[in-house]
């Protein structure tokens, strides 16, 4: 899992500061300056898209994300800025859903969700009188 992950993030980075790079600084020079060459700036993000693309759906398959989520995912490298928001989401939502703040493989439920301490004001669940 941690090969896919690592694939994703590395090209939706890639993805992400061409697409920028391209949108921001190319098409002013391709349309105010002249310049030709920045054509090939978006021949190069469409390979490095088509990149992105395969390692995006690889992620959202062994994520078993539905359908909505995928296309999100993969159409991320469309919008400026967006692959960088993407990545954070699916990186704090899917990849790593322990909270700051919580301790390490503490359970990502809220306390009481299990059964256990909060849903029980008695304490009777581990033993112990709460309260008087």
């Amino acid at each position: 899992m941690n090969a896919v992950v690592t694939r994703y993030r590395v090209m939706a980075y890639i993805v992400g500061v061409l697409f920028n790079a391209l949108v921001f600084v190319g098409l002013p020079l391709e349309y105010l300056a002249d310049q030709s060459w920045v054509a090939a700036g978006w021949t190069a993000h469409g390979f490095i898209y088509v990149l992105y693309l395969l390692a995006a759906f690889m992620l959202t398959r062994r994520l078993r994300l539905n359908l909505g989520q995928t296309l999100v995912v993969l159409l991320a490298g469309t919008v400026p800025v967006m692959t960088f928001v993407v990545e954070r989401w699916v990186t704090r939502r899917f990849l790593s859903p322990t909270r700051p703040g919580r301790a390490e493989g503490a359970s990502a439920q809220p306390p009481g969700s299990d059964g256990t301490a909060a849903d029980d004001p008695t304490g009777a669940a581990h033993g112990t009188a709460r309260g008087t």
